[in-house]
Formats: structure tokens, sequence, C-alpha cells
């Protein structure tokens, strides 16, 4: 074994701890045996073991007693039981408490190495579990969505406050925004995110699809239907189901999920019997729900319940200072994803990827990303590099204009743009004003009379 697993053996009669100790390390464990079972409570508290192994009958405390405090303390520790042949009725008793296995004494080697097997194989299933649990939690918290804008931490106050109640809760925003990272979120730091996490995309299925994919179906209900089917909502009892591109429902599956979030019951396709789940809803959608409900093809009452709690996430191109953070971040994951040197991207590049739209959002900017670092050769991506569609001159001259106020001075603006420009071009030229000029395309005297008219000392 690469890494042994840890055995506790407790058992007041010290020749059976002796056998059983030789035994276990024989077999490649890592053994602790006492014969006192208050010292063993005591070295519980104080170490890691895999699997604890009792003897029913002791002083002080019993074996019963001993699994009741295990179990109190870490439940995920199996426990087995011995006991002399004449008492199995209490070590049946024994496993009513959570005892893993029990084994008679006296017992064949083979069945109680057997026993330890499959518990530590249980215990090792627990252990990954806990490291899975923290690895999504840790994964999908707020501190794992990046960005620093004002935007983006107003979006990260509301999912902290609301992941702790019960509350039904409306995500809205573009199509590549991270709307799944932020239902994500809420769960996992949730009191549910020990429950499952269960994600469907309304868009993806067309109506009669959908209807079974959410509430399952029973056998026989349609041609194909095998077996009975357990849908999403019964797959994310005591957890959080996330229904995506909710404003795709057709108007039938609208009504049957406005009684869902009523009454917490449903019948399956081809079924009669209610079935009752505990789930938090999370919805989010890139359209305007409200006015679909003024258009008349999504139901008021539905809307309402589902906007208890409305989180806007908001767009890319509106939380500009979070995309250097973005590309740092992407850049080192796909570089790891992809087994290939970490590489940079120049200053003038990022400020091509900070100044362009991003139609597509944080998707596409993640998508770009992957294929400059998979394509370009150099460790260094510049201007060069980026698709055309960034470093096209329209799309940064509409990006900047879009960074500049709604109400505005035009005349003030527009000589706020030229100075920033000639001051530009003179720093480009070494402050050269003929060669600045000619990147202007200006003559030399008209530059002369901008220095003197915006006080550029151009030097």
């Amino acid at each position: 074994m690469s890494e042994k697993s840890h055995i506790l053996v407790v058992d007041d009669e010290k020749n059976y701890l002796m056998v059983i100790e030789a035994m276990l390390k024989d077999a490649g464990y890592e053994v602790t045996a006492i014969n006192d079972p208050e010292l063993a409570l005591h070295f519980l508290n104080e170490s890691e073991v895999d699997v604890v192994i009792t003897d029913m009958k002791m002083p002080k405390i019993s074996g019963k007693e001993l699994l009741q405090a295990v179990k109190k303390a870490t439940p995920e520790i199996p426990v087995l039981i011995m006991t002399a042949f004449g008492s199995i009725e209490s070590a049946v008793e024994a496993m009513r408490y959570g005892a893993f296995d029990y084994i008679t004494k006296p017992f064949a080697n083979d069945e109680l190495l057997l026993s330890v097997h499959n518990a530590v194989e249980l215990s090792k299933a627990h252990r990954q579990y806990r490291l899975l649990q923290e690895n999504l939690e840790n994964r999908y918290s707020t501190h794992q969505i990046i960005g620093r804008s004002k935007a983006i931490r107003d979006t990260l106050a509301i999912v902290d406050r609301v992941a702790a109640s019960r509350s039904t809760v409306l995500i809205t925003g573009e199509s590549g925004t991270g709307k799944e990272l932020v239902a994500r979120a809420i769960h996992f730091t949730s009191s549910r995110k020990e429950g499952p996490f269960i994600s469907v995309n309304c868009m993806a299925f067309n109506s009669g699809v959908l209807e079974s994919e959410l509430f399952g179906h029973e056998k026989g209900s349609f041609t194909g239907a095998v077996a009975t089917r357990r849908g999403r909502f019964e797959q994310a009892d005591q957890g959080t189901l996330f229904l995506d591109e909710i404003g795709e429902l057709s108007m039938d599956l609208q009504v049957k999920l406005l009684r869902v979030l009523q009454e917490r019951t449903f019948e399956r396709v081809g079924g009669t019997d209610p079935v009752s789940v505990d789930i938090r809803v999370v919805a989010a959608t890139h359209r305007d729900l409200a006015a679909m409900v003024e258009a008349g093809t999504f139901r008021e009452d539905l809307y309402y319940r589902l906007n208890v709690v409305q989180i806007p996430i908001p767009p890319l191109r509106e939380r500009r200072e979070d995309i250097p953070l973005l590309i740092a971040h992407f850049s080192q994951k796909i570089a790891e994803d992809n087994a290939i040197p970490a590489k940079s991207f120049t200053a003038e590049a990022q400020n091509y990827l900070t100044g362009y739209e991003w139609p597509g959002n944080i998707r596409q900017l993640q998508n770009v990303l992957e294929r400059c670092l998979v394509m370009v050769t150099s460790n260094i991506i510049d201007v060069v590099d980026l698709p055309p569609e960034i470093r096209g001159e329209e799309s940064q001259f509409k990006s900047a204009v879009d960074l500049l106020p709604v109400e505005l001075n035009l005349a003030d603006t527009l000589d706020k743009i030229e100075a920033a420009l000639i001051k530009r071009a003179l720093a480009r030229a070494d402050f050269v004003q003929a060669h600045a000029a000619e990147l202007l395309g200006i003559s030399r005297s008209l530059m002369q009379y901008k220095l003197k008219k915006y006080n550029i000392t151009g030097h």
C-alpha cells in the first residue's frame, strides 16, 4: 500500500489484542492497539484513523458506548464489533446503532481480514467524497468568482446574503456571463451544500422531452419508457435545482413548474401518485421575463414566484477592470489543463483585450485565450496574435466610445480626445513634432497650433 490505512483496535483482552495487531500489520495496515476504552476515546480525539475494531464487552465503557461516541464525533469512520458467540443479539443491536459489521469470537482470520478490507474501502470512499465536496465548495465559492469591480462586488454581496436563505433566486444576464457559476456559488455556500446540485438547460430539450427530464416518468407512460425514471426534481431532493434558460419553458410546463414551487409536489409523466421534494430552485435567463409577461408569453404568477430575489450579472463590457484578472486566471488554468508552458500577453495585447466589446462575455474571452495559448508558439502573445475581430479598428473604437459617459458636452469631449491623441503620438514619435504630425496625418503647422491650443509642451 502506498499509504497505509490506520486501524484502531480496542479490546481489554491483551492476548486477542496482540493477535489482531500482528495479523493486521502483516496485512499491510498501520495498527494502534489499546486495551483501555477510555484511552481509546482520548486517542480518537487526537488522531485520525480509518477503521475502529472494538470488543463488545469491556469494563468502564462497553463496545456499544464506544461505537456511539465514534459515530457522534466522526460518523464516517466504520466500526467493527467483536463479540462472543453467545452475545450475537447485542452485536445485532449494535448494528442498529451504526456498526459496520460484527465478528464473533473465536473468528477465522480470513473473515476478519475481509471485513476490515471492506471497512477500509468504505472509509476511503468517505474520504474521497469529503475531498471532492471540499474541492467543489472551494471551486464554486464566491471567492472563486474572479473580479474586483464594483459591479461584481455588488453581485457577490447579494449572493452572500441570499445563500443562507431558502428563497427562490432568479439570475439574469447575457449569455456567457457566468450565471451557472453564481448558481453553484449559492448552493455550495448554503446549508444545502451536502445535498445534490442538479442543473438542467431548458433550451436543450423540446417541450415533451423536457417534461420527462424535469418530472420523470412511469414505466410504459410513452413509447420507449421501459422503466420508471426519476426526474431532475427528484434527483435534486435535499439540494438545489438550477433551471437555466427558464424563459424557454412552454406555457404547459410553466403551469406545472408553478405548482411545484407552490406545493413542492408533482406527478411523474404517466403517474398519479404525488411525489414530494425538498428543494431550492435557482433559475436563470438571458431574456427579459418582465417583457415576456407583458407580451403574454410568460406567466405573471410564475414570474413573481421565481423573482423572489433577483441577481443581475453584469456583462463583461461593464466590468472591464476585471479583464486583466480574468486573463491571468484563465491563462494559468488553460496552460495547466493542456500541459503547455505558461504564456503572457504584452501590455498592448492586454489593452486590446480589455477594450474589446465581448458580446459573448466571459465564455468568449476564455475561448479566445485558449486559442491564443494553444496556437501561438511563442511564450509572449502580442496584438498580431489576437483574432482579427479583436484587433480591428472599428471594434476598438466602438469599445472606447462605450466607455464614455452617456451625458457629456460634445465639444469639450472632442477636445479632450484630440489632446490625448496628440500626447500619445508625441510619445510614440519620441517627442519629434514632425514625426508626430505624420502619425496623425496633419501638417506640422497644424500640429504646432494644436500644441498651443491644448497647452502641450511637446517634450
